[in-house]
């Protein structure tokens, strides 16, 4: 009962001793300097009570830019019995001082519980601006400029107020390329780098370079801000963006069109909070462009010599016989191996000089290639198979390998070695000689020399009519035969013919190959296969080297050979989204089986048409 009425008491006695504390209402300074262009928080405080937030009093020669913010404070204390207790409430509002010279204050009012407390009015200065200080305002790019200011330096935050705008030369992307003028088919890395002197919190590209003109090796690479460059006798945080190898297709002056980029950038705000200030990071979107980047491509040295395929770089190439021994229907391995650096990935297999007496599989190619320095090396194994049909010696011509050597700007051929192999009987025919020797012994019966007489006929085979029918049918098969024969002769002759015979053969080999690039899920290489399947069709089809190709002269070859323009349209769209989906992320199932569907479709349409 006692501790009741002792509590009660103090109650009573606290609730006295805070209605007695003076309710007050005052503005408060910036403590220290404020310069022009900082930031600065100026407080009005109410004590001993709450109300409603005043409106920000205006002040020449500042500008408002938020509040008020709100802060609350409260403290109790007992001594001997005694209670006291205080309260405030802080009102900030936050400015920017534009203009040094003295700033007056005006007074602000709040009402209490029905009644109005004003502050006084107060007075501080704004000092000139440190030399060398940047003005939060310039670089707006409406010509805002009031001094002369330092650049933006990217270890120095107070270099990075946010009120300056981003300029060009403080965040920026560039596309680099290794040569300013190559051959066609020669090797031009290509490297994206973003330079910034600012923290950057996100980088979203809205419209990627493009590449016309080239055949493009991807290199992986991973952004990340780590690298220092000086460039122009600044520094800044740089980032590759993206690496690639170049292959033109075409001569003549190429260019690389620029990207755009959306760039939150980092920026720090200065606040003056009395004692001292503090930097606030904030974000600000900025929209960044890139260079377009230009190089002159050279046309190949004509006349090109017989046996050229485009290949461009520096090769060597072997060729060797699997085993020792070969007999008849036995298969047997010719291994050709090309290997060297240059645009190794686009070469076509050769076609190798083999006897007509051995038949001859379709050829197996394997390509295993790698990024060295600024070009691309590697090895293309291609793998004959064949099976000779006939005993005896037989002759594998030599091969003529020819390149062009950028750094020679010359030819280069080089000549594989012949092989003279002697082919055993095989296994396969052992019973039908066997066969052969057994009637021979049984053909010819042993002379009788006594029994019937004799009888000869009369009857000449001439009148049967089954030799007539034999010597028809003879004349037929010779005929067949010298049809066959002349034809073969024809097509051998006409190398255009050919190659536009295979065209639709290669190309669906090619589009095999994507597929189980597919249905792996591997989308880069998927792409790249049927890239290069639409590219060597084309390249057979229009009997064009793959250098000469160009979406201009294909799209006018094609109408000149027939076919229409929906064709045409549906052969460009396939060819841009394979190069766009090169460094474009494109690679869901839908999208890849869409893809190689219309492929298969346009060669198949593409190969029934003749030419006019």
């Amino acid at each position: 009962m006692k501790r009741l009425i002792f509590l009660t008491l103090v109650t009573f006695c606290t609730i006295a001793s805070l209605s007695a504390q003076q309710i007050s209402f005052e503005a408060i300074a910036p403590r220290g300097m404020v310069r022009e262009g900082d930031k600065f928080a100026l407080t009005f405080r109410l004590n001993n009570a709450t109300a409603t937030p005043p409106r920000q009093p205006q002040i020449a020669g500042c500008t408002f830019i938020y509040g008020p913010a709100t802060s609350s404070r409260s403290s109790y204390s007992v001594i001997n019995g005694a209670v006291t207790s205080s309260s405030s409430t802080d009102y900030v509002f936050t400015y920017r001082a534009d203009k040094a010279g003295k700033v007056s204050v005006p007074a602000l009012s709040v009402t209490v519980d029905g009644k109005r407390y004003t502050s006084r009015p107060i007075e501080f200065n704004i000092g000139n601006a440190i030399p060398g200080q940047q003005d939060p305002d310039q670089g707006q790019g409406r010509g805002n400029h009031r001094g002369n200011y330092p650049p933006v330096d990217m270890n120095d935050i107070a270099t990075q107020s946010s009120g300056r705008a981003v300029n060009a030369n403080d965040v920026f992307v560039r596309i680099i390329l290794s040569k300013s003028q190559a051959y066609e088919q020669e090797a031009i890395v290509c490297t994206i780098k973003l330079y910034t002197k600012y923290q950057i919190s996100s980088f979203m590209p809205t419209l990627q370079p493009s590449f016309d003109g080239f055949l493009i090796q991807e290199l992986d690479v991973q952004p990340a801000l780590n690298e220092v460059e000086t460039l122009n006798g600044q520094n800044y945080m740089t980032a590759v963006l993206k690496k690639c190898i170049l292959f033109p297709q075409r001569s003549g002056k190429l260019t690389i069109n620029s990207g755009n980029y959306d760039i939150t950038v980092v920026q720090y705000e200065r606040i003056n909070m009395g004692l001292m200030t503090v930097s606030n990071p904030t974000e600000k979107q900025i929209k960044v462009s890139s260079n377009t980047a230009s190089t002159n491509i050279q046309p190949l040295p004509t006349p090109q010599p017989e046996g050229f395929s485009g290949a461009v770089g520096t090769f060597n190439v072997d060729s060797r016989l699997v085993g020792t021994t070969f007999r008849t229907d036995d298969a047997a391995t010719l291994i050709y191996t090309i290997s060297g650096t240059g645009n190794i990935k686009y070469l076509k297999e050769p076609t190798l000089d083999f006897p007509t007496e051995f038949e001859l599989y379709e050829p197996q190619s394997d390509i295993d290639t790698r990024v060295q320095g600024g070009n691309v090396s590697g090895t293309m194994t291609i793998n004959y198979t064949f099976v000779p049909r006939q005993v005896g010696q037989f002759r594998i011509g030599s091969d003529k390998f020819v390149y062009f050597d950028p750094a020679k700007r010359q030819y280069v051929t080089l000549t594989t070695n012949p092989f003279d192999i002697k082919v055993s009987q095989g296994a396969g025919n052992a019973v039908s000689s066997r066969q052969d020797i057994a009637s021979k012994n049984t053909d010819i019966r042993h002379i009788h020399l006594h029994g019937a007489t004799p009888s000869h006929g009369n009857n000449l085979v001439i009148d049967r009519i089954w030799y007539w029918l034999l010597y028809l049918a003879a004349i037929g098969v010779l005929g067949g035969v010298f049809y066959t024969n002349r034809r073969h002769m024809r097509m051998a002759a006409d190398v255009t013919g050919t190659r536009m015979a295979r065209a639709s053969k290669e190309a669906r080999k090619r589009l095999r190959s994507a597929k189980g690039h597919m249905d792996s899920r591997d989308s880069d290489k998927f792409y790249e296969a049927v890239l290069q399947a639409m590219w060597g069709f084309l390249s057979d089809k229009l009997s064009m080297p793959a250098s000469q190709l160009s979406r201009e002269n294909v799209s006018e070859k094609l109408h000149d050979f027939g076919a229409d323009d929906a064709v045409t349209d549906r052969l460009i769209s396939i060819l841009d989204q394979c190069e766009m989906a090169r460094y474009t992320p494109m690679g869901s199932d839908e999208q890849m089986g869409s893809l190689y569907k219309e492929a298969s479709e346009v060669i198949n349409t593409l190969s029934s048409i003749r030419k006019k």
